[in-house]
């Protein structure tokens, strides 16, 4: 390997474990991604200087992710391997698996939780109200979400860099001048007709 992409798939394994994903899995990952061939499992091995075995669950787990597939070549018995070579689409793939591996068990979990505080009476009434904050937070990123992943790629890139012009556009302040997740930011509040600016000192009179 070059000594750019060396870098790369070491700082990508670094990355792999703060996002709790093996160290091992995200260098492949990594290789795979800059590679212009696909490689076979022995040309990973050998170029990450790790074991085959060790190769080949990062492999099988990469491709229960969708980021990674196997191919053939015509003459060639061995399995080659490649990554999803468009950024966008490994984009989508990984906040997909990420949402069904995280988001979507943490919902379940805060609706059994809330209801089992809602059977502690007045003592569980704060925790309740906690939880459902949580709760709610936690399904409209999930539906935010969920209304852009379709998008097309030509779209979502105009989202993405658009971000600035966005932030401007909808940024609020709760009552104390916090940004905040309480009734005033909710759907309903945003939706609110802003009140309408004070008429000029010389205008005249409305009749």
């Amino acid at each position: 390997m070059t000594p750019a992409a060396q870098k790369f798939v070491l700082h990508w394994g670094e990355m792999g474990q703060a996002w709790g994903i093996n160290r091992t899995m995200a260098q492949v990952h990594a290789l795979l991604f800059i590679a212009p061939t696909a490689l076979d499992a022995e040309e990973i091995s050998s170029l990450l200087d790790v074991s085959r075995s060790n190769v080949s669950t990062s492999l099988r787990e990469l491709i229960t992710w969708g980021v990674v597939r196997r191919v053939h070549i015509i003459g060639d018995r061995r399995d080659r391997f490649e990554a999803l070579k468009d950024v966008m689409d490994t984009f989508r793939v990984i906040m997909a698996e990420r949402r069904r591996r995280e988001m979507d068990p943490t919902i379940s979990l805060l609706e059994h939780c809330i209801e089992e505080a809602k059977s502690g009476g007045e003592g569980e009434a704060y925790t309740r109200e906690q939880l459902e904050k949580m709760l709610n937070f936690t399904r409209m990123v999930t539906d935010w979400y969920g209304q852009i992943e379709n998008l097309p790629t030509p779209a979502m890139l105009r989202l993405f860099r658009g971000g600035t012009l966005i932030a401007k556009l909808f940024s609020r302040t709760g009552k104390a001048g916090k940004p905040g997740f309480g009734p005033e930011d909710s759907e309903e509040a945003f939706d609110e007709e802003e009140p309408a600016p004070p008429a000029p000192k010389d205008a005249p009179p409305k009749k």
